[in-house]
């Protein structure tokens, strides 16, 4: 035996990355801390860049112009995309034991009118006095201020503006403009304080900040009209000839409302439960301007879960009693501060921070799922709606928002929406919404009753007998008492809109009475998470995103193996066909383990295959080489810290299997496996 060198090695080592020979010894796993991914500030022009070339996503229609708002997916994202919506099953509507749903995205017109959604879905806009541009005002008032401040810290020396070239100029040309100018320490904190509470605005409102702070559209310089409401949903039509309106949903949460005597009675008549569902929505926003951030069209995956409104606690919520949430409450954003408090769900509750059991139980599992899918915890916080902001529907709800090159974005909608959906639906069709309950003790009850002597009633009073009726017996207790009194006294007058009547004991008596009830009959209170999948997709991306040290134009997204597009890179060095059966084998082995992978045997250098694969996340590589065909081994690559393993192909695809389901690390893998040193014997 002796040892085989390849020729491009020369006896040098190579570092899988580059695709000449390098001095430099390769990295060891007790290396690892010394990666810095901080090393180059983040570029958002770089990885937009990067997620174009790569086909993440891209604007739809584009050789047509385009429509703002509106995206595809390419391979990679469509694979991100279908890798989180999987982990979201597994975490919620499998461990959780859901009912999932699939509902219609045309939608009659009377449902969201029942809902509100027609009179109160909506933004308000604000438009250019002179081009009549259309802007969103809430977001004008945002990016003119937050301009502002940062032309602040730079005239202050606090912050430098960063440099951009005249294509990055012209893609924010609609953004507000960072100029440096010192302003007055009472304006800035003026600025701070609007902004923490800027989405508790009413339109009127968003117009006097415009006028007291000059907010005028950044794109013109022109002064920009009183704020107006706008509908965001899509307005269609069923039917040939259009004679029932319709919407595409906005959400898709009605669906679950209307089927909720199904699921019921799929669930046995047992509550609490939860049904989910994830699908299409669409939203005719005002400005979308931020990419993935707000569109027209996007993937929501959304949770209803149903309580006893008389009892709101989960019986899994020790569970997760002690996780740590950042909590921004209402109380600390309307006294001008968006610092938020670092409290275990459980204090939350406990000093009722948070309403409910249920509700923070959700906000702790919402916690767990982002972290598990990559999101930084650092820039993870749930802020906690205030009056004006919550929706028509909600008596409390929290936002779990995540940090991005834009701000704080609201990504997942935790909301108690109390009962309201299932009474207003119930009380328009007539069908009752409710949950019938056995009571294991019978309640006895004794209350006053009007009883009508229907042949006197009627032959008193004629054509008011029927609304007399109903007046009576829609009264209270006390009310019922005094008639009862004057009754036994001889006659009583009532006064129905204006008009009175006189009921004497031969046409009403009001008799006590005792009743017996055994069944309780409710309408459940309902908590629901909701997931824009588009959003949480995007700042994934961003927080993943990050250069080498010694090249900036060496992009790495480092998502992890849960969600990233392919977990393995299978890179023979050679396209001889010696190589093909250990590639099929290899293959063949990851694909029956459930494991996605893909094979690279392009004529470029191998650093150069690692390296575009590092753009599109890919975890692992494996590398196969001449040694291989001998003696069946291959080397395994890791992403970040480029440290490579060698062991026989089936020890390599075992431990790849694990790596991706999560039940090893890379430093059991340093343990597991000897490191590769660039040289391989064989006869």
């Amino acid at each position: 035996m002796r040892p085989f060198l390849l020729p491009t090695r020369r006896c040098l080592k190579l570092d899988p990355f580059l695709s000449v020979p390098c001095r430099f010894p390769r990295r060891r796993s007790s290396d690892m801390a010394t990666v810095n991914k901080t090393a180059h500030p983040f570029d958002k022009t770089r990885l937009e860049a990067l997620l174009n070339r790569r086909f993440f996503y891209a604007p739809a229609f584009e050789i047509y112009g385009g429509v703002a708002g509106l995206y595809d997916y390419g391979p990679s994202g469509s694979s991100l995309q279908a890798n989180i919506i999987n982990e979201w099953r597994k975490h919620f509507i499998i461990e959780e034991a859901m009912l999932e749903l699939d509902t219609t995205i045309m939608t009659p017109a009377p449902v969201f009118e029942t809902s509100g959604h027609v009179a109160r879905f909506a933004d308000w806009m604000v438009k250019d006095s002179k081009t009549g541009d259309v802007l969103r005002a809430d977001h004008l008032v945002k990016n003119v201020l937050e301009a502002r401040l940062a032309g602040d810290k730079e005239a202050r020396g606090q912050a430098a503006a960063p440099k951009e070239d005249e294509k990055d100029k012209k893609k924010k040309k609609k953004a507000a403009k960072a100029v440096a100018v010192q302003l007055a320490d009472d304006v800035v904190k003026s600025y701070e304080f609007t902004l923490a509470q800027l989405d508790n605005y009413s339109g009127a409102e968003l117009g006097e900040l415009c006028r007291k702070f000059d907010i005028r559209n950044p794109d013109t310089d022109n002064e920009v009209t009183e704020p107006q409401q706008f509908n965001l949903m899509f307005a269609s039509s069923i039917g040939p000839t259009g004679q029932h309106p319709g919407y595409l949903r906005p959400e898709t949460a009605q669906g679950h409302f209307l089927n909720f005597s199904r699921l019921l009675e799929f669930n046995n008549g047992r509550v609490p439960f939860a049904s989910a569902q994830i699908g299409r929505s669409f939203r005719n926003e005002i400005s979308p301007r931020a990419g993935l951030l707000r569109v027209r069209e996007f993937t929501m995956a959304e949770i209803e879960h149903y309580v006893d409104p008389l009892d709101k606690s989960h019986a899994r919520f020790k569970d997760v009693r002690d996780t740590v949430l950042d909590l921004l409450d209402r109380d600390v954003q309307l006294s001008g501060s968006t610092a938020p408090t670092k409290m275990t769900i459980g204090e939350a509750v406990d000093k009722g921070v948070v309403a409910n059991e249920t509700l923070g139980y959700f906000m702790a599992r919402i916690h767990m799922f982002l972290l598990k899918i990559g999101i930084n915890p650092k820039r993870l916080r749930f802020r906690q709606h205030m009056a004006n902001e919550m929706a028509h529907y909600a008596t409390d709800c929290w936002d779990a928002e995540i940090e991005n090159s834009t701000g704080w974005t609201e990504c997942v909608g935790c909301a108690d929406r109390a009962a309201y959906d299932l009474t207003v639906h119930s009380k328009k069709t007539g069908h009752p919404l409710v949950v019938r309950q056995a009571l294991k003790e019978p309640v006895v009850t004794e209350k006053e009753c009007p009883e009508f002597n229907k042949k006197n009633f009627g032959k008193t009073f004629k054509q008011d007998a029927g609304v007399i009726q109903k007046h009576v017996e829609g009264l209270g207790e006390e009310e019922l008492l005094k008639i009862k009194g004057e009754l036994e006294q001889g006659k009583t007058t009532i006064t129905i809109d204006g008009k009175s009547f006189e009921l004497s004991p031969e046409v009403l008596r009001i008799e006590r009475r005792t009743f017996k009830q055994s069944i309780r009959e409710y309408t459940p209170n309902v908590i629901e998470p909701s997931f824009g999948l588009g959003r949480i997709l995007y700042t994934l991306l961003e927080h993943s995103f990050w250069s080498r040290e010694q090249d900036v134009e060496r992009g790495v997204l480092s998502l992890p193996p849960l969600v990233a597009p392919t977990k393995v890179l299978i890179v023979p060095l050679s396209a001889k066909e010696e190589f093909d059966p250990l590639v099929q084998e290899i293959s063949s082995k990851l694909r029956r383990a459930g494991i996605f992978s893909r094979v690279d045997d392009s004529n470029t250098s191998i650093g150069k295959r690692y390296a575009r694969n590092d753009e599109l996340g890919t975890p692992y590589g494996i590398t196969i080489d001449f040694a291989s065909v001998q003696n069946h081994t291959c080397t395994l690559r890791e992403r970040d810290i480029m440290d490579q393993r060698i062991a026989s192909i089936d020890e390599v695809i075992a431990t790849v299997t694990d790596l991706v389901e999560g039940t090893i690390d890379w430093e059991e893998v340093c343990r597991r496996l000897p490191a590769y040193d660039g040289v391989q014997a064989i006869d």
